[in-house]
């Protein structure tokens, strides 16, 4: 199968169905003020009742009829042609979450933007960390659902090399506008040499545990909400946490604890059991996103982040 891209033919649906409008627009209106001024009650003070008119009757049933077929033809070739995924095609995961998204080759590297060559059908594996999602890229005319617990795919052909935009088309939560990402399209030869690098580092990433630790607060979302300098976003900030007595809301009682390892352990995966005063219940679970070597090597980072 040859792939070819998708937004000429999604180009031309839009095309198709806004000439359709266009013209009964125009149509309708026309006839509309036509009437007005023929069927004035000047002209006709008696009204006539006209029973039928066949030919009328066929004409707006045909046409109509035949038009819609004619959108839904156009619409499902669409369909299809995003459906169906090329042979050959690269295959990235793509997983949303709040508010970032992740795409994950198959060589183990991660990144926070989509880097693709140029020519070759990309097939994007689409899930969601926490909550409902929509992987939007504008340039190529698709998008997808990212939805929790379960697998969505699309493809297009990144058929022009440069940067294009990349959202979550979704209501997400409070910083759903700041999910925004690239699709980076460069020459294949280019991309390859990437590619290799790019597979080197990531087979390396777990040789030097404490300097993994900040890597994997980017990689797993954690910075979107929040910070290592000290100041204040959506969560409270990871700088001089360790070691620090916290004022938290468990089961509806404020209390006191220590941010030990278990309490770090214990916020990474079980957020909703303690609340940080001053701050919403809005972090979901890592349960499944990190595994419990990732944990070790993020508190073991949080530990010297004075």
């Amino acid at each position: 199968m040859v792939a070819t891209s998708s937004t000429v033919t999604f180009d031309n649906v839009f095309l198709f169905l806004l000439v359709i409008s266009v013209v009964l627009l125009i149509g309708i209106t026309f006839t509309m003020i036509y009437f007005v001024f023929k069927y004035n009650r000047k002209k006709n003070p008696t009204p006539a009742n006209i029973e039928s008119h066949l030919l009328l009757e066929i004409t707006w049933i045909v046409i109509p009829t035949a038009l819609v077929l004619a959108m839904f033809y156009y619409g499902w070739s669409g369909f299809k042609l995003m459906r169906t995924v090329p042979e050959g095609a690269m295959t990235v995961k793509a997983t949303g979450r709040m508010w970032s998204w992740q795409f994950e080759y198959d060589n183990g590297m991660k990144s926070g933007e989509l880097k693709v060559p140029l020519g070759k059908p990309v097939r994007l594996l689409i899930t969601s960390q926490d909550v409902l999602h929509s992987l939007f890229i504008p340039a190529y005319r698709i998008k997808e659902d990212a939805v929790p617990g379960m697998e969505t795919h699309l493809w297009f052909l990144p058929d022009k090399a440069g940067e294009f935009d990349l959202f979550c088309s979704e209501y997400c939560g409070v910083d759903h506008s700041s999910m925004v990402s690239k699709v980076i399209v460069t020459e294949e030869d280019d991309f390859n040499a990437w590619y290799r690098e790019a597979g080197k580092t990531a087979k390396g990433a777990g040789e030097d545990a404490e300097s993994q630790g900040d890597k994997l607060l980017e990689e797993k979302g954690c910075l979107d909400c929040h910070t290592v300098d000290g100041s204040i976003e959506i969560g409270p900030s990871f700088k001089g946490l360790f070691g620090r007595t916290v004022l938290v809301t468990s089961r509806g009682k404020e209390r006191e604890v220590i941010a030990d390892e278990i309490y770090i352990k214990n916020s990474i995966l079980h957020p909703e059991a303690d609340i940080v005063k001053g701050f919403d219940n809005i972090m979901p679970s890592q349960e499944g996103n990190v595994s419990e070597e990732e944990v070790n090597e993020i508190i073991l980072y949080l530990k010297d982040l004075k």
